[in-house]
């Protein structure tokens, strides 16, 4: 029997309510206009039903690339009064957007092309796959008449084989649809998008480009709204999970509480804080899932993440005799190269439909939110974890005070950006070492957070950037990115100045792959330096409200945070930081070497 959690002994081959409204005994999403009235016959188009859905399920901006297999759908988007189309400079940010967007708004949808497009926008959908978003990818595609002949198509590969685009999206989409005839073409977009909403996943519509505006009589009623039932779990699996977990809690000393990543898709996030007022924890989150439990609670101790957890959590965690770990997600990265001190002999693990108790039984069909309302009626107060985590606590220190004129440090900088915060605010963190510094930020109540941990894709935030943006525009976004990131996916700074966005982006500038430097140092690493605030004035030409700064020590920084929270407020404000190439959260430096050692790992004998 296994006794490690995410060790090398064990490695195996803002909205919470993401997709549908919070709880009830039915999820039904709401139209603005009655499903019983009669649509002109002229009207009864795919098109325009494909849009009302859009708008139905909480969709009100869509992202999109032109291209000509698309243009006639995509007239029939633009006429959709509830809908707003933003184009986006390439495929690949447009499904970052939709990303960024269904994160806030609970899902997401973007429009391209045919292959060309598909295949472009194909590493986004992936990644919201591994985030568990709903994520509606619509391809226009060929026309029908095509199907089914020997014909080869401009925008693929050479082949009169039309389903390798298909075959790709196959692996990253719960349900993939080809709408090639209109005589079922009302079943599979609704059996889309409700199964996006279901499963909390992409899905794949490939409509062909003679199709949206031709008038068919199953749409010739206004589609009525989505009635998806909820999951439930099983009554006696519930019980006996719940009586066999409590059974383990309350005999244990110091138990403690570890929120994963998981908690989202579950809906289960305010279960989870139910239970931790419940039974007086200490209480925790994995690094993915900060920014899904307020970090105000009274028995909060900060971020489990192995050798570079929050000061004092790790050691809380890992000597407790008990944890319940709700909706985690052990893989090489969020384990710091599988090398967590946790025993598996200890460890309840809820995840969104199954409970896991140590090395005894498991319970399927139980769902998480179920669970961990159950299980806060029958646990006994105990907060002896937490009365150990602050009698050892002492409160973290300060940078030491720079010079004057003195090259501005990270530390520094990040010292400046907490006092930024607010419930009207949101962080977003690139892939690097923003991770870390940002993973340490005390979050104000209602402040978002978001980042891509699981999937790690760089470039990832511009687009999310614009996209979470342009879903909560009563947020004003604050986006830490690396310069390395920022060179993959720069040129849609140009639509968030299109969509009049007010987000403040902190360009990290140090020369190159931070992250990769340290778990694997090269002259690969290095980057071409690019005048970025030339380069983002470049983008503005005069259109907009835009403005940049290039800060290169605190007293600069401490001008330019004045200027973009106050006279600038209404701009998208464009900050360059440069800092030295070695300057890096101590967190990165053990981290990098553990993730490195991982990695290097020789063969297993055969």
């Amino acid at each position: 029997m296994d006794t490690n959690i995410g060790s090398l002994d064990t490695c195996k081959p803002t909205s919470n309510n993401v997709g549908c409204p919070p709880s009830g005994a039915v999820c039904t999403i709401q139209g603005s206009v009655s499903p019983t009235a009669i649509v002109n016959s002229s009207e009864a188009t795919m098109g325009r039903h494909l849009a009302r859905r859009l708008v139905q399920v909480g969709v009100t901006d869509v992202f999109s690339v032109p291209g000509d297999f698309n243009l006639t759908l995509l007239d029939h988007l633009i006429a959709e009064p509830g809908l707003n189309l933003i184009g986006c400079c390439n495929e690949l940010n447009a499904g970052y957007a939709a990303d960024g967007y269904a994160r806030s708004r609970g899902v997401g949808a973007c429009v391209v092309t045919f292959t060309v497009g598909g295949l472009s926008v194909l590493n986004a959908i992936a990644g919201a796959y591994s985030e568990n978003l709903p994520l509606i990818c619509i391809v226009g595609g060929p026309n029908s008449n095509d199907y089914g002949t020997n014909r080869i198509l401009h925008h693929t590969i050479g082949l009169p084989d039309f389903s390798q685009e298909l075959r790709c999206f196959q692996t990253v989409t719960c349900y993939q649809a080809v709408v090639n005839n209109l005589e079922d073409a009302h079943e599979l977009i609704d059996t889309a998008i409700s199964t996006a909403l279901k499963e909390s996943k992409p899905v794949y519509i490939s409509i062909s480009c003679n199709l949206p505006a031709i008038p068919h009589p199953t749409f010739s009623r206004e589609p009525v709204p989505f009635s998806l039932s909820p999951k439930l779990s099983n009554k006696m699996g519930l019980e006996a999970a719940v009586e066999a977990t409590a059974e383990f809690l309350n005999k244990a000393v110091k138990p403690v509480l570890v929120g994963g990543p998981k908690l989202r898709v579950a809906k289960a996030c305010g279960a989870f804080v139910e239970l931790a007022d419940a039974c007086g924890y200490a209480l925790a989150v994995m690094p993915s899932a900060k920014g899904l439990v307020a970090e105000q609670h009274p028995h909060f101790i900060g971020t489990y993440w192995g050798a570079v957890s929050t000061a004092f959590c790790a050691e809380i965690v890992e000597s407790a005799d008990a944890y319940l770990f709700a909706g985690p997600i052990y893989n090489d990265y969020s384990s710091v190269g599988y090398s967590l001190l946790l025993k598996k002999e200890k460890a309840i693990i809820v995840q969104p439909d199954r409970v896991v108790i140590a090395n005894g039984p498991a319970f399927g069909c139980v769902l998480m939110k179920d669970f961990l309302r159950e299980l806060a009626k029958r646990l006994k107060h105990n907060n002896t974890s937490y009365e150990n985590y602050h009698r050892i606590f002492v409160p973290e220190g300060h940078p030491l005070k720079a010079a004057p004129k003195e090259p501005l440090r990270v530390n520094v900088l990040f010292q400046h950006i907490q006092k930024m915060l607010s419930s009207e605010t949101a962080v977003i963190a690139e892939t690097g070492d923003s991770w870390f510094n940002c993973q340490k930020l005390k979050l104000p109540t209602g402040c978002g957070y978001e980042f891509q941990m699981q999937y790690g894709s760089i470039g990832w935030s511009v687009g999310a950037t614009l996209g979470y943006a342009q879903a909560v525009p009563e947020k004003r976004v604050i986006a830490f990115i690396g310069d390395g990131s920022f060179q993959v996916t720069a040129q849609d700074v140009s639509t968030m100045l299109r969509c009049e966005q007010k987000t403040i982006i902190f360009l990290i500038n140090n020369g190159g792959y931070t992250i990769e430097v340290e778990i694997h140092d090269g002259p690969y690493n290095v980057i071409k330096n690019w005048n970025y605030t030339g380069l983002v004035d470049a983008i503005h030409n005069g259109e907009g409200k835009c403005w940049t700064a290039k800060v290169f020590c605190e007293e600069e920084l401490i001008e330019a945070i004045e200027t973009a929270t106050g006279a600038k407020k209404d701009c998208l404000c464009f900050i360059e930081v440069i800092v030295h190439k070695d300057d890096t959260s101590k967190e990165l430096l053990e981290w990098g070497s553990r993730v490195s050692a991982a990695n290097s790992r020789p063969p297993n004998p055969q």
